[in-house]
């Protein structure tokens, strides 16, 4: 990709923007930041991109701007069906992901995870697994370290293990990883996308670009995944956590077995830190990367034993008072928290609700399967959650104004034995930037009881 010279407007100013301007610039672009929020601070924006000599615009988008640009960068929040960014698009102007500008710049090979549920777990061991075998490897993308910092970066030796969300890869042009992953599919972000048939099309251009030399794992159990993998170019590995396979990676009498074509114990699920079956095939998922892209197993099992898992995943906090507190702040959506309900292995007295991503909660109170014994709801979507309670016939509810309201509530009705989970089945838009301040916060105010 040629930039030297080119107009090019970053839009949005969040850590991938920024990413994206420095790259850029470094590159020899003349670069424009722009943001909506007009109540940002130009001088600390300045700040953070180097004090260069870059333009920042914000606010309302300058109509005259449009008719100066050559190409524009997309930040993963920005969605594409914004009427300037439609206006952009039909005057024919070039707009692409921080994405698809990192992989333009970046060098070495990725290997790239998306999903609804159990990217960052995956990313992060895949990560550590690679880390055990090069010794130039980045962890990049949603996972919070933009792709476009490290870009610049990387040598041909350098491996990128990609966190990819559906909002960076309904952008993409030409990124292409040597393995791919989509570990499953579940209702999710319907707000941005509109439709789950878009949601999935977005999910599945991970794989679009790869050929019959790059591999693509896949989940067996999963049918939208399933079925996905008869319609790849790449060579499609499956995983399971039901039934063992032919040819993939499977859970079988609690041994993980990677067979291709040869069979393989990585380990038993005994020796992993990490509870629960999505967990394991998190695990699954991370190994079968790994090991095709030709990672010693004996490096896979030694990385795989290690690892104890991603901060705000089901994360233990403390025990006060007999009373066990779990940090889930991401789980984000319903599908995700089922995974902190089925995990809890006690009386829970559960903190769920925040931002509204336009979720039906029903799967979700029904997998309380007695285990909820007070659920406590707050943001955005508590009248919404507690309909749906209500038309499942739980009704052991009630309502909070502020969270820490509802952490020092759900210290008062936990009693010894049971155990207080923040898994709150919904983004954190409405009270917190990100789902990492919620978490920290929730700690916060649980070891100051």
């Amino acid at each position: 990709m040629e930039v030297t010279n080119k107009k090019v407007l970053v839009f949005g100013s969040g850590l991938s923007g920024t990413g994206a301007v420095g790259l850029l610039t470094e590159h020899g672009a003349d670069v424009v930041l722009y943001d909506g929020n007009e109540n940002l601070d130009k001088a600390e924006l300045a700040g953070r991109i180097g004090g260069s000599a870059v333009q920042i615009v914000l606010g309302t988008f300058p109509e005259e701007l449009l008719q100066t640009l050559d190409l524009v960068v997309l930040s993963p929040g920005v969605p594409t069906d914004l009427p300037i960014v439609r206006q952009m698009f039909e005057r024919g102007i070039e707009v692409i992901g921080e994405v698809e500008l990192a992989y333009a710049f970046g060098k070495g090979d990725v290997l790239a995870v998306t999903g609804t549920n159990g990217k960052t777990t995956t990313t992060s061991l895949l990560g550590e697994i690679m880390k055990n075998y090069k010794e130039e490897v980045y962890v990049v993308g949603n996972i919070g370290n933009p792709y476009t910092v490290a870009a610049g970066k990387m040598s041909e030796h350098a491996v990128a293990v990609a966190e990819m969300s559906s909002f960076q890869l309904e952008s993409i042009v030409s990124f292409r990883p040597a393995v791919s992953a989509l570990l499953n599919i579940t209702p999710d972000h319907l707000n941005r996308h509109h439709t789950m048939e878009a949601y999935i099309e977005a999910k599945k251009n991970i794989a679009r670009n790869q050929t019959e030399e790059d591999w693509c794992i896949l989940n067996y159990e999963d049918e939208v995944t399933r079925e996905f993998g008869k319609n790849v170019r790449a060579q499609v590995l499956y995983f399971s956590s039901r039934r063992k396979l032919e040819r993939g990676i499977y859970l079988d009498d609690g041994r993980i077995i990677y067979r291709n074509p040869e069979e393989i114990c990585i380990c038993h699920v005994d020796e992993l830190q990490l509870p629960g079956t999505h967990n394991h095939e998190n695990i699954m998922a991370a190994a079968a990367m790994a090991a095709v892209y030709g990672v010693p197993v004996d490096k896979i099992r030694e990385s795989v034993k290690a690892f104890k898992g991603v901060e705000h995943r089901i994360e233990f906090v403390t025990e006060k008072n007999g009373v066990v507190y779990y940090n889930d702040s991401k789980g984000t959506n319903p599908d995700a928290a089922i995974k902190g309900i089925q995990a809890m292995n006690r009386k829970t007295v559960l903190i769920g609700g925040g931002y509204d991503k336009d979720s039906s909660y029903t799967e979700w109170i029904e997998s309380f399967d007695g285990k909820v014994r007070k659920l406590i709801l707050l943001g955005a979507t508590k009248e919404k959650i507690a309909k749906d309670a209500e038309s499942c016939g739980f009704h052991d509810y009630v309502f909070a104004d502020t969270f820490e309201e509802a952490v020092l509530m759900s210290a008062e009705i936990a009693g010894p034995g049971e155990a207080v989970l923040l898994s709150p089945a919904c983004a954190s838009w409405d009270m917190f930037p990100n789902y990492e301040t919620r978490g920290d916060k929730f700690k916060e105010i649980v070891n100051s009881l």
